[in-house]
C-alpha cells in the first residue's frame, strides 16, 4: 500500500504508432527524492540520458540528488523500438546553514599524511554503493533505525570551525553511545569498516537496484560483509567516531552515486 508521504502520479507516454502506455510513478519528485515504477520487462528506460536498470519484473528506480535541476526527462522505449518522453517537474528545496565549532582542526583540514588513507577509504565506500543487485527491499515500508532527537538534516551546509564544508547528506539522530541501531529495511551488507577517517565506524547495506543505506560514526558494527539482514535486525551501536562532536547516528541513503534524503523515504518519526 502507498505510504501517505509518497507522491503517486500517472505518467502517460504516447508512441508514434498511436499506442499509449501509462506507468504509475511512486516516490518523491523533489531534490533528494526517490521514484520507482513498473514497465513491461522488454522496455528500456532512461532518465536525463542515463540508462536505468530494469528488473526481471519490470521494476526500475531513480533518484534526484540534493542539487537536481527543476526538470528531468523520463524516456521509455517499447519492445518495437518506439520511444516516448515525459517531463518530470522536480520540486526545488532550500537548505539550512549549520555552524559546527569544536571539531579537531586536523579533521577539518586533514594533514597530507592521511590523504592516501582518505582516498583509499573513499574508494571502498564508492565500490560498496555501486552494487546493483536484483533485490527490491526498498519498495517496502522503511522503519526508523532508532528513535531520538533529529539534530541534522539532509542538504544542510555545514561550516566547520568557520570553514565551509561539504553539504550534509544524511539525517542525524542523537542518542547515547552504545544505543542499538536496527536495519530500517532488509538487504545485504556490502561494507562493514570499523574506523574511517571522516565517518568512523561505517556500515553500508544494499537494498537493491542501486539503493543503499549508509550508517556512520558507529561505535560498534554487529554484522559482517555479505551478511543478509532483515528489517529490525540489530546491526550496529551509536558512537561518535570519525568527524563527530558527540554521539549520534548519521543515516544516509544513496541511489548509486546520488545522495537521497532519508526523511522523504521514511516519513515523520513516530512519537517516542
Amino acid at each position: 500500500m502507498m505510504k501517505k508521504w509518497l507522491v503517486s502520479c500517472l505518467a502517460t507516454f504516447g508512441f508514434a504508432a498511436g499506442a499509449y502506455a501509462e506507468i504509475e510513478l511512486q516516490g518523491s519528485l523533489q531534490q533528494g527524492g526517490l521514484i520507482w515504477a513498473t514497465v513491461a520487462p522488454s522496455s528500456s528506460v532512461s532518465l536525463d540520458g542515463k540508462s536505468l536498470h530494469i528488473a526481471d519484473n519490470g521494476l526500475f528506480v531513480a533518484g534526484f540528488d540534493r542539487d537536481a535541476g527543476p526538470v528531468s526527462v523520463l524516456k521509455i522505449c517499447n519492445s518495437t523500438g518506439e520511444c516516448a518522453e515525459q517531463q518530470l517537474d522536480i520540486v526545488q528545496r532550500s537548505y539550512d546553514v549549520q555552524r559546527v565549532n569544536g571539531v579537531p582542526q586536523k579533521t577539518v583540514t586533514p594533514p597530507a599524511s592521511v590523504l592516501e588513507r582518505i582516498r583509499r577509504e573513499g574508494a571502498l565506500v564508492s565500490k560498496a554503493r555501486s552494487e546493483f543487485s536484483a533485490r527490491q527491499d526498498f519498495i517496502k515500508e522503511f522503519k526508523w533505525p532508532l528513535l531520538g532527537p533529529i539534530t541534522g538534516v539532509f542538504g544542510s551546509q555545514r561550516v566547520y570551525n568557520g570553514s565551509p564544508g561539504r553539504p550534509h547528506y544524511g539525517l542525524d539522530i542523537a542518542a547515547p553511545t552504545g544505543t542499538l541501531v536496527s536495519a530500517p529495511i532488509g538487504g545485504v551488507v556490502t561494507l562493514a569498516y570499523p574506523d574511517m577517517f571522516y565517518s568512523g565506524g561505517t556500515l553500508i547495506i544494499d537494498h537493491g537496484l542501486g539503493v543503499s543505506s549508509t550508517f556512520i560514526h558507529l561505535s560498534r558494527i554487529l554484522v559482517e560483509e555479505g551478511q543478509l539482514v532483515k528489517q529490525g535486525d540489530p546491526i550496529a551501536e551509536v558512537g561518535a567516531t570519525g568527524r563527530a562532536t558527540g554521539p549520534h547516528l548519521d543515516w544516509r541513503i544513496n541511489w548509486a552515486d546520488r545522495r537521497l534524503d532519508p526523511a522523504l523515504i521514511i516519513g515523520p518519526m513516530p512519537e517516542h
